[in-house]
Order: structure tokens, then C-alpha cells, then sequence
């Protein structure tokens, strides 16, 4: 068991507001409304959580963490940063406002390792 400090980049696509008098005119999305998305979907959820794939003999060993009083979630698949990422594209991909889409996330475990996720390859 081991555990990274993780750093999240986030990237959508849309057109920008082309409205004189609305206060977000030029933006395609205001960074704070991805932030409000980001942070209790994600960040809120996971920061200091163990993740164990719930299906794997793991399993006793996240009860018995959460039996010490340890923050446990447990995954349905293996938390990889791989598999993390497509988990984290659908839980943003479900929040974003109408004509915004996401295309592009990049999770690092550490400074020099990291995981891609490019929409045109997921659909």
C-alpha cells in the first residue's frame, strides 16, 4: 500500500460567451465553476481516503482500516491512475453545463508520473 499527492489538470471545450452583459463574457466556463465541480466530486471524496478495489481480497484490509478509524472507499475497479481517470471524466462529464464538454484530463501521482485521458479516444 502506498499513496501520492495528486495533481489534477482539467481541460473542456465550448464556445465562449459572446455577451456584452453577461459578467463571463469571453470565458468558455469560469475557472470556479470547474472548481465547483472538481472539488466535492473529487477532491472532497478522495483527499485522504485509501481506495481498494471492493472487489478484490483487499477488501478485509480496507475494513480493518476503517475499523481504526481510516477513510476508505471502495472502487469497482482497481484504482489505478488509469482507471482513476476514467472515473474522474465520468463524474465531470455528468456536472458540466450544457454546450461544454471535456476534453482532456491529466493526473499526476508524482512530479514525473502520470496518467492521460483524451475524449476523442473515448467515445
Amino acid at each position: 500500500m502506498h499513496g501520492h499527492s495528486y495533481k489534477l489538470f482539467v481541460t473542456v471545450k465550448g464556445k465562449p460567451v459572446n455577451d456584452l452583459e453577461n459578467p463571463k463574457n469571453g470565458m468558455v466556463v469560469d475557472f470556479g465553476d470547474i472548481k465547483s465541480i472538481v472539488k466535492p466530486e473529487i477532491v472532497d471524496v478522495w483527499d485522504h481516503a485509501v481506495l481498494i478495489n471492493g472487489l478484490s481480497p483487499h477488501r478485509e484490509l480496507g475494513e480493518s482500516l476503517e475499523s481504526q478509524g481510516h477513510k476508505v472507499i471502495y472502487c469497482n475497479f482497481q484504482p489505478t491512475c488509469e482507471n482513476m481517470l476514467y472515473a474522474i471524466a465520468a463524474k465531470i462529464k455528468s456536472k458540466l453545463p450544457e454546450g461544454i464538454s471535456l476534453a482532456y484530463l491529466k493526473l499526476h501521482e508524482t512530479e514525473n508520473s502520470y496518467g492521460e485521458w483524451f475524449a476523442e479516444d473515448n467515445q
